[in-house]
């Protein structure tokens, strides 16, 4: 598994439910939009501010969260997908 480092948090994402059309027709991968959506399978330790302190993240890990569209670096492990964020591109926590 990846260990993010910093304030990067490791995401699971969320592949949306089949969409189907009025007409019945069903919408293809490459059609769709990304997914925003995703869950927290692991975070970095935080972010170091100037004066060396280390301030914890927002997110835990198990925390479904609404990210940035474009934010992020996506990645493929074992045949899932990722998104390697910046807490900063986090932009809600589902409670």
């Amino acid at each position: 598994m990846l260990k993010p480092l910093g304030d990067r948090v490791l995401v699971e994402i969320v592949e949306e439910a089949e969409q189907k059309t009025a007409g019945g027709l069903y919408v293809p991968d490459t059609a769709k939009e990304k997914s925003q959506r995703g869950k927290v399978v692991a975070v970095g330790n935080g972010k170091i501010l100037d004066n060396g302190t280390r301030v914890s993240l927002d997110v835990n890990v198990g925390d479904t969260v609404y990210f940035a569209k474009y934010g992020g670096t996506e990645v493929s492990l074992e045949g899932k997908n990722y998104s390697i964020l910046s807490e900063r591109d986090i932009l809600a926590i589902v409670e």
